[in-house]
């Protein structure tokens, strides 16, 4: 049986917990693994630090780092959980089905609910959560918020709480001239915050590359296997999104956001105070 370091269950989670202890150059490694979780990790120290922009060496001191005494260990660690845990989408329809009926299914959706929303919390580093945000309770910066087919139900909802407490914060819709014009509009004070989740889209990754070149902070909320964008991110903040059910969950990204949320209202204070007061005054002056 393959031993992970520190009795993690699995490589992604042993990754997860090291974050804030890595160096920048290793932990351009880790989010280069998880990106492409896991094959990234299934070629050569020397393809996987093509892929992260930084030597071999790296490579080898973040295997170490993690506790594995060499990349092929790391490597028999990935094979053996690719073997055991990854599996698609229509294998776990009748798995996550079969059988469940009416009885106990309520316990059941409670209980998977339960282990997203705490493996979510355990995984993400604290040290990305604070970097978030301090980025959006910095009044100078620009906040830009978008989402996916189901994920921008989440970034709307995240860009009017924060609109309540702050100003410069817009929700960027799916249309093209929206984000045309975001993209025209970005400069190093702008931040964009992205949700992406698994089945990424390829219009969000463009749209956020461009931000990026033209020099906006991307600042990623998606699955535990990465979206794309984890690769030139500056803050990631994974979520769980496996549940009881053959569909995938936001509930613990909502979470991850709702936590980010009232983070930002701690850190405003008496700055948030007066401008909810001032929305609110206006509402009943109508």
């Amino acid at each position: 049986m393959t031993v992970i370091p520190g009795e993690h269950s699995s490589v992604r989670s042993l990754v997860y917990s090291n974050m804030d202890t890595l160096s920048d150059s290793e932990r351009r490694v880790g989010r280069a693994l998880l990106a492409q979780y896991p094959t990234a990790g299934l070629t050569t120290v020397a393809e996987l630090a093509g892929v992260a922009g930084v030597s071999p060496p790296t490579v080898i001191r973040f295997v170490n780092r993690l506790g594995f005494t060499g990349f092929p260990a790391l490597q028999r660690a990935l094979v053996h959980e690719l073997n055991g845990e990854l599996g698609s989408p229509l294998k776990q329809y009748p798995e996550k089905t079969h059988g469940r009926g009416d009885s106990g299914g309520l316990q059941h959706h409670y209980d998977a609910f339960s282990a997203m929303l705490s493996s979510t919390f355990n995984e993400v580093p604290e040290s990305e959560f604070a970097t978030l945000v301090r980025l959006l309770s910095d009044p100078s910066r620009q906040i830009r918020i978008i989402g996916g087919r189901f994920s921008r139900v989440l970034a709307d909802y995240t860009a009017m709480h924060l609109q309540l407490l702050r100003a410069g914060v817009e929700f960027i819709s799916s249309e093209d001239i929206a984000q045309r014009t975001a993209i025209a509009d970005s400069s190093s004070s702008t931040v964009l915050v992205v949700y992406d989740y698994r089945r990424y889209s390829e219009s969000i990754l463009q749209f956020a590359r461009q931000m990026n070149e033209r020099g906006a902070t991307v600042c990623l909320f998606t699955d535990n296997w990465l979206s794309p964008i984890a690769k030139f991110a500056k803050v990631v903040l994974p979520s769980r999104v496996d549940s009881a059910s053959p569909f995938d969950s936001l509930m613990a990204a909502m979470a991850a956001s709702e936590a980010a949320i009232g983070a930002v209202a701690d850190q405003l204070g008496e700055q948030g105070v007066r401008r909810l007061s001032v929305i609110e005054s206006s509402l009943d002056n109508q």
